[in-house]
Parts: structure tokens; sequence; C-alpha cells
């Protein structure tokens, strides 16, 4: 399964970039890293150049948020992203915040797996069980 991966807007979180690219590479996953400083369009551009399925953005300076609002007006422009699992980790927000009120805003900006301030195994824990749900249905379908 391919992935596209990276650091969204402003951020240069280059260490923990690789830490997820390693960590994908060790699960199976076929990555596209685009790197620190990419812009949402990069993302959605190499989601379609690649044919991945899955795009899982990374931020830990909290920028995500400013960035990510704009991923549902993206999506609609796109319109082959629908079948992609969107995924966003890391810290999400400027300052503190609560993960009762950071996964639902971003579920609202159209990302399927939100995991803020999440260990990564445990983020990519979830990616895995999203995947296997979404084959079992297709296969009862």
């Amino acid at each position: 399964m391919k992935v596209v991966t990276g650091v969204v807007g402003n951020d240069i979180h280059v260490v923990a970039n690789r830490l997820i690219d390693l960590s994908l590479q060790a699960r199976g996953f076929e990555v596209f890293n685009l790197g620190v400083n990419t812009y949402l369009e990069e993302f959605f551009d190499a989601v379609i150049e690649t044919g991945a399925e899955v795009l899982l953005i990374s931020s830990l300076n909290g920028e995500a948020e400013g960035w990510g609002r704009e991923v549902q007006l993206l999506k609609a422009k796109y319109k082959k992203l629908d079948d992609v699992i969107m995924m966003i980790g890391g810290n999400l927000v400027v300052g503190t915040g609560n993960a009762d009120d950071i996964i639902p805003r971003y579920k609202g900006y159209g990302f399927d797996i939100v995991c803020h301030q999440v260990d990564l195994n445990t983020g990519l824990d979830s990616l895995e069980e999203m995947i296997n749900e979404r084959q079992l249905e297709v296969r009862k379908n």
C-alpha cells in the first residue's frame, strides 16, 4: 500500500518526519516522503501522481490547524481523493489543547484519523485498523 507523507506548512521537524517514514516502511508501506515545508496542494498532487491510498500529514509546531481548514475545499477540487485515507498527527495546535476538542475539529476538516500528541506506533496501529476495516467492507460488498 502506498502512503504519501510529509510535514505540513512552515514546519521543519525533519527528525520526526524521518521516523514516520522509517516506521511506515518497517510496516511494509511504500512511502513517498515529501519532506518538510509542504503545502496541501503538493500533498494532494503527490497522492494523485503516485496512486497512494493513504495521505499522512504531520505537524509538530501546531500550525497544522491553519492548513487543515483547507482540506475539505481541496478534496472537493481534486475529486479523486474520496477513497484516500486522510491522516494527520503530531502536535496539532499552537499551545495546549484538549484531544476531545481537537479530534472532532480535525475530522470536520476532512481527516479520517487524527492523532494529537499520540505515540507514533499507536497512530500507525490506528491506520492499519482502518485499512483492515475498509478491506473487510469491500469483501462484504
